[in-house]
């Protein structure tokens, strides 16, 4: 028999066992840093598990991007992130990605951060506009246009990119 309270670790146990990658990636698409996706995916592990036993059951994921979400467009309004970007930038570890998903992380990389949740919530979380405008308290028209500039700026961006080599291999 398991002890009243600790069949909610266990739950939240398995929660996290399934989803923590899925948060990690989230917090990788937002930061552009997989550090920082790591932080990310901790701060909002951790804000679930406060409130691990007064959730709605019904839709975990759901809240459990919000607070990443959140923890991120916070964390680009603190003070403390203009101290850490003056710090020396670390090697990113070494990707088998291909060319074309590589500068996709980087135009999204130089997104101001509400464009670029908007377009994560939008293209990868799949959510309509009325979902992503709930999600970040804001209005419709505000994911709209935030949307509609974080495309725009996208599109420059990779149409200014020029492969240098031919996608099948050695140039010639």
């Amino acid at each position: 028999m398991v002890p009243w309270g600790q069949h909610q670790d266990v739950d939240f146990a398995e929660y996290v066992s399934a989803r923590g990658p899925w948060l990690r990636k989230l917090g990788y698409l937002l930061s552009g840093d997989w550090h920082q996706a790591d932080d990310l995916a901790q701060a909002a592990i951790t804000k679930l598990y406060a409130r691990w036993n007064r959730l709605d059951v019904h839709n975990l994921d759901g809240y459990a991007r919000t607070v990443l979400v959140n923890t991120f467009l916070a964390e680009r309004r603190s003070p403390w992130r203009r101290v850490l970007l003056h710090s020396a930038p670390e090697r990113p570890a070494e990707q088998t990605d291909l060319e074309a998903i590589l500068d996709l992380r980087q135009a999204l990389a130089v997104l101001p951060a509400r464009q670029r949740a908007t377009v994560v919530l939008r293209y990868y979380c799949d959510l309509t506009v009325e979902q992503t405008a709930a999600e970040l308290g804001c209005s419709e028209g505000t994911v709209k246009s935030q949307t509609a500039r974080g495309l725009d700026a996208l599109r420059r961006s990779l149409s200014s990119h020029k492969p240098t080599t031919p996608i099948g291999g050695a140039s010639k």
